[in-house]
């Protein structure tokens, strides 16, 4: 995994970002951003982009990318942990828009790589080229960006990793079944997120069903392939990533936080051996004087469970206080990091 070059890959991301919206009034870029919100929040129709021309995309690839681009990332981490020595030597992006994925694959993986993005907004792809035009990395320079239309009948080329990014929401359910069931065809690893909302988790809920379906195995974030042990209604699985605020953001969001929390939901499957966590913690542990309590869901056997580890466990305790939302536990012994 290359974990050194991301803060890299995000501030030239970042940069590349703000430098779209020179020229663009900053109440125009607002105004443009908040009908988008309103857009995707609501009923987005199937037969044509929500993003509609350069101004558009524009305003919400400089608001948006950045978030996508860390939920993404998180992902990722998920899968390259549970398939340490593995790399993508090619990545199909499904509905990439601007690109914001074919990012977080370079910040996570070296080497070189055949980069697709698929998309069916114009505006998008050529302004995602023109991004990655930006970046220091040959495999995005490189990438390959071609309109197709997200939904029934599509057809993708086979590759070591597919990713579908905040896309299923936009289809409707026949569409989202045809894109999740080309994916797990073409694809050796597949990975899928959604906001994390309920609706959203449901969403991956449903297509992590159609991949073990298919064949595919689960790497990332559950422990098995069994039946999800959330009673839908009663909770969600969602994990966060934390994302830089732009300008932009301060100007349609309000707040003097420079950071904000990614809240989204994710499957990670493959055709090929992986080593799931044993456990993983789906919600922030919290701190109390000599305690940590974690909320875990675990193997197929124990589901979720509540467990409480305290300073009597010496470097286990160390560990907890150290964990994080989304981490795998138990953490690796020292000797399997060596």
């Amino acid at each position: 995994m290359n974990a050194a070059s991301t803060p890299t890959t995000a501030e030239t991301l970042r940069s590349a970002l703000g430098r779209l919206l020179d020229g663009l009034p900053p109440k125009q870029a607002s105004a443009a951003v908040e009908r988008l919100i309103a857009s995707y929040r609501g009923q987005t129709p199937t037969d044509a982009p929500v993003l509609r021309d350069r101004s558009d995309v524009a305003a919400y690839a400089a608001y948006r990318m950045p978030a996508t681009f860390e939920a993404v990332r998180s992902a990722l981490d998920g899968l390259a942990e549970a398939a340490p020595g593995w790399a993508p030597g090619s990545h199909v992006d499904v509905g990439g828009g601007t690109g914001a994925a074919t990012w977080a694959v370079d910040a996570t993986w070296d080497g070189p790589r055949e980069t697709t993005v698929l998309d069916w907004a114009e505006p998008a792809l050529k302004l995602g080229k023109e991004l990655a035009a930006a970046s220091p990395s040959p495999a995005l320079r490189a990438a390959d960006w071609r309109r197709a239309v997200i939904g029934s009948g599509i057809a993708l080329p086979d590759a070591d990793l597919v990713t579908v990014s905040y896309v299923l929401g936009e289809l409707t359910p026949q569409a989202r079944t045809a894109v999740v069931a080309e994916a797990a065809r073409a694809g050796q690893a597949v990975v899928l997120i959604e906001p994390g909302t309920p609706e959203g988790y449901l969403r991956i809920r449903e297509a992590r069903d159609q991949l073990i379906a298919a064949g595919l195995r689960v790497a990332a974030p559950c422990p098995h392939d069994g039946t999800c042990p959330i009673e839908v209604g009663q909770d969600w699985c969602h994990f966060s990533a934390r994302v830089s605020r732009s300008s932009l953001h301060r100007q349609v969001k309000g707040g003097s936080l420079p950071y904000e929390d990614e809240k989204f939901s994710y499957v990670a499957a493959t055709r090929f051996p992986t080593e799931p966590a044993t456990s993983r913690i789906t919600r922030k542990p919290q701190i109390r004087k000599g305690l940590v309590l974690l909320e875990l869901c675990g193997p197929e056997s124990e589901g979720l469970a509540k467990v409480n580890v305290t300073k009597r466990q010496g470097d286990l305790y160390k560990a907890a206080r150290d964990a994080g939302w989304g981490h795998a536990w138990p953490p690796p012994s020292p000797e399997a990091t060596d």
